[in-house]
């Protein structure tokens, strides 16, 4: 019987951001690699973290968070990109790398995730709400200028 090896772990180096960079894509399409790591380097100054769950040694998913501090959520953390690899979905990895998001949560003290999912993506709403008891409790609006 064949044995699988799942670990999840913080990318820390530029090595490690080019090897997510196929999955991260398949959540942010119009990224070219270079504006990735541009914005992933800008995003890490200010506290951003990426995790990737890798089965053996391949990323299967990755989640990439940070923690704020507001008045309606308190602390929190926010997930800004969560993302499953098309060859690996629906096997249960971004409910396992979501749930990780929120372990890590509560040893960093904090009460709160937080996430925003495209009005589109109904499958992931259904995937939040009704797998992983997340509430839908507002809309979040933004205008580009």
């Amino acid at each position: 019987m064949e044995t699988y090896k799942e670990n999840i772990i913080e990318l820390t180096s530029h090595e490690q951001a080019l090897e997510a960079f196929p999955v991260m894509s398949q959540l942010r399409t119009d990224l070219a690699k270079e504006a990735y790591l541009t914005l992933l380097n800008q995003m890490k100054e200010n506290g951003y973290k990426l995790f990737a769950l890798y089965k053996d040694k391949q990323i299967v998913a990755l989640a990439g968070i940070s923690v704020g501090v507001n008045f309606y959520y308190k602390k929190y953390v926010f997930v800004h990109d969560l993302v499953t690899d098309e060859a690996h979905r629906s096997q249960g990895y971004g409910n396992k790398l979501l749930s990780f998001v929120e372990q890590w949560a509560r040893l960093n003290s904090v009460n709160t995730v937080a996430l925003e999912s495209g009005l589109q993506r109904i499958n992931a709403h259904r995937f939040y709400e009704d797998t992983l008891n997340y509430d839908k409790w507002c809309y979040s609006f933004r205008k580009s200028l």
